[in-house]
C-alpha cells in the first residue's frame, strides 16, 4: 500500500491544474471565435511584389461554362468550355468552398499576379488565401499564365 491510499488529493493542486485547464480553454475558445471569419492580412515581402496583375471574376453558366472576365474593364476574356480546363475549375472551386464556408460574398475577384521571377500566383482577395501555381507542375501553370497574359493587366 501507497501513501495514497491513506491521503486524498491535495485540494490546493486539484484546484490549481482545475484552473489551468479552464484557462486554457477559454482562451483557445475566444482566440478562435475573434479570427474565425476575418481574413489574414495580406503581406507580400518585396520578392514577391507582383510585376504584372489582373483581376478576374468567373461565372458559371446553365451549359456549363465558366466566362473569365477582367473584373476591372468587364471584358470577356475567356470562356472555358464543358468538361475542359479541369485544373482552373479545380482550383476555384475550392477558393468557392473557402468562401462558403467562412459566410463570404462570391463578388470580390481573384488576383492572378506574376512576380519579377516568373512565379504565378492566385490571390482570393475575400479571404486572404494565396495559391502558389508554380507547385502544380507547368502544364497547370500554363492554363493560368495564359489567363494573364489575355487581360489587361496593371502595374503593381
Amino acid at each position: 500500500m501507497s501513501a495514497l491510499d491513506h491521503e486524498p488529493f491535495p485540494k490546493g493542486a486539484f484546484f490549481a491544474l482545475t484552473g489551468l485547464l479552464a484557462l486554457a480553454l477559454v482562451g483557445t475558445t475566444a482566440f478562435r471565435l475573434t479570427h474565425l471569419n476575418g481574413p489574414p492580412p495580406i503581406r507580400l515581402a518585396t520578392s514577391d511584389a507582383p510585376v504584372r496583375s489582373v483581376d478576374l471574376s468567373f461565372e458559371d453558366q446553365a451549359n456549363g461554362s465558366v466566362l473569365v472576365r477582367d473584373n476591372h474593364t468587364g471584358a470577356l476574356l475567356e470562356t472555358l468550355a464543358p468538361n475542359t480546363n479541369g485544373f482552373i475549375r479545380g482550383v476555384l472551386r475550392g477558393l468557392a468552398h473557402d468562401r462558403m464556408r467562412r459566410h463570404l460574398d462570391a463578388a470580390p475577384p481573384f488576383r492572378l499576379a506574376q512576380t519579377a521571377d516568373g512565379r504565378i500566383s492566385l490571390l482570393d482577395t475575400a479571404t486572404g488565401r494565396r495559391i502558389d501555381l508554380e507547385s502544380f507542375g507547368t502544364g497547370n501553370r500554363a492554363d493560368f499564365a495564359k489567363l494573364l497574359g489575355l487581360g489587361a493587366g496593371r502595374r503593381a
